[in-house]
């Protein structure tokens, strides 16, 4: 199976950039669709954008386009999420998760999983 350590989090101040990393190790052949996801204490984790390893095709949440951007990098089995003009709001913790087929937003449906990376974002 698919091993999937997430890095790059940190605390940061509003407005400013992290650049987080999903690096995949073991079986990455079913690394075909990874997705991040984000997490605050209290509530469900929820979708933030998800891209197929294979061409790239990427997609977003609305509410966070044009702030957050995924993309890939084959070669190192690494899947990133560059996030840009942070709010208070983004602080959560956040997870990759991979699988064979797109699975949605939905973190039920992934099978495959990183241990999250911690992102704060305050002033």
């Amino acid at each position: 199976e698919v091993q999937l350590v997430e890095s790059g989090g940190g605390s940061v101040q509003p407005g400013g950039s992290l650049r987080l990393s999903c690096l995949a190790s073991g079986d990455t052949y079913t690394m075909h669709w990874v997705t991040w996801f984000r997490q605050v204490p209290g509530k469900e984790r929820r979708g933030v954008a998800g891209i197929w390893t294979g061409n790239g095709d990427s997609a977003v949440v609305d509410p966070l386009k044009g702030r957050f951007a995924i993309s890939r990098d084959n070669a190192k089995n690494t899947v990133y999420l560059q996030m840009n003009s942070l709010k208070p709001e983004d602080s959560a913790m956040y997870y990759c998760a991979a699988e064979l087929d797109c699975m949605g937003w939905v973190p039920g449906n992934w099978a495959y999983w990183g241990q999250g990376t911690q992102v704060t974002v305050s002033s």
